[in-house]
């Protein structure tokens, strides 16, 4: 009969084993940390209330309900001066959401343009590309705002140029003029029958998808392709305008023009102001030219075997490119992207040097000044870029987890 042996004794818990044992310290560093994080939140919390308490403030965001009581120069929803605060500053989220938006989509087709460019065998255009993307790279994106907007508005005239009838300016092709105040276009005036007109225009666009689905699905199945370009030209251009002539030309374009007396003003059209195109141009290029590093980067870490087996099967290489090369690639560029985006998103922010009425201009300029909110307009001001940020790194990061390879 075997006996079993007892083990050695468990030693009692010491307080110095906190520290000193591997099993407990890692927790015991967290605990502090976490400690002193909430004691120092605490404190700035307190010196927070009494700084407000001798101010005689309170924290409250009742001021968004008052009147605003003044312009904003670009509106792209209804408002006055008679509308709140918080209308103000949705106007100016509209236009940060605007700018950013616009950004975005050409910052990238630039990029993606610039990086490919760079590792084309013709030595002048790789040496051009080369010579914008470190150009632009290494100089303050808001030094690049000032200069666009300085260029728009000391070389083109003012609107009173454009008066009398012998002008000393001429609009392009008589419709666009170009000012120191801004760029007019012609605008659409919708009548009766234009909603029918846009009915008519939706379903024309949704026939022609449907017809390129139906031409790809062909030719995946018999290898035949369809005409798909010019059918769907035709199915959107021949339905919209026959509805067009028989309902009467529903839609008309209106010319800008300028005040024959007064102050010289344009009226009518659409006018694009100088600050937006100057903040948008800048952006693009400065965020095109680090977007462009990072398809270069992309490109490179592509296999050459795959270049060189699509040489192989007979591609050329603007197709290699584009449905070989570039869909790898895309693993490697969407994760850098991302930041890139989010910077451009951040980087809106610089508006305000040109007179760009984004949401720092509205919520985070005038109603902060008129109302004395501080705290409450910074507070929203970082809530919306954390919001719009995060959305955006949402979107890409699901899109980089459905491109990205599937291991077994």
């Amino acid at each position: 009969m075997t006996i079993a042996q007892a083990g050695p004794p468990r030693q009692a818990f010491r307080l110095s084993q906190l520290l000193y044992d591997t099993r407990y310290r890692s927790l015991t560093i967290q605990v502090i940390a976490l400690f002193l994080l909430a004691a120092l939140i605490a404190y700035l919390i307190r010196n927070l209330v009494v700084n407000l308490h001798d101010l005689g403030k309170d924290f409250d965001f009742g001021f968004l309900n008052r009147r605003a009581g003044y312009d904003i120069a670009q509106t792209l929803i209804p408002y006055t001066n008679n509308d709140t605060h918080l209308r103000a500053a949705m106007v100016g989220i509209v236009n940060t959401l605007l700018v950013a938006g616009l950004g975005i989509v050409t910052a990238t087709i630039v990029g993606i343009l610039a990086g490919v460019l760079r590792l084309s065998k013709n030595w002048l255009v790789g040496r051009l590309m080369t010579v914008y993307v470190e150009t632009f790279r290494n100089v303050p994106l808001l030094l690049w705002i000032i200069l666009v907007y300085a260029v728009l508005s000391e070389s083109t005239p003012a609107p009173a140029a454009f008066r009398g009838d012998e002008p000393e300016a001429s609009k392009l092709f008589g419709l666009v003029a170009f000012t120191n105040r801004g760029t007019y276009f012609p605008s659409l005036v919708w009548g009766e029958g234009a909603g029918t007109l846009a009915i008519m225009l939706l379903l024309s666009i949704l026939a022609a998808l449907l017809w390129q689905g139906y031409a790809r699905r062909r030719q995946a199945a018999t290898g035949q392709p369809l005409p798909s370009l010019w059918v769907m030209v035709a199915i959107l251009v021949l339905p919209v305008t026959v509805a067009f002539v028989l309902l009467g030309a529903p839609v008309s374009v209106e010319v800008p023009t300028v005040r024959p007396t007064g102050i010289a003003r344009f009226q009518g059209g659409i006018n694009v102001l100088n600050s937006l195109v100057a903040l948008w141009v800048a952006l693009t290029l400065y965020t095109g030219a680090f977007i462009a590093e990072i398809v270069r980067a992309g490109i490179l870490a592509v296999s050459k075997g795959q270049t060189e087996a699509a040489f192989a099967l007979g591609l050329r290489p603007g197709r290699t490119t584009r449905l070989v090369i570039l869909p790898q690639a895309l693993r490697v560029i969407v994760p850098p992207l991302i930041s890139q985006y989010l910077n451009l998103i951040k980087n809106s922010s610089l508006a305000v040097a040109v007179g760009y009425p984004d949401v720092k201009a509205t919520l985070g300029g005038v109603t902060m000044n008129q109302t004395g909110r501080e705290l409450e307009s910074i507070l929203l001001l970082a809530l919306f870029y954390l919001v719009v940020s995060l959305v955006i790194s949402l979107v890409l990061n699901i899109y980089n987890r459905r491109i990205s390879l599937k291991e077994r």
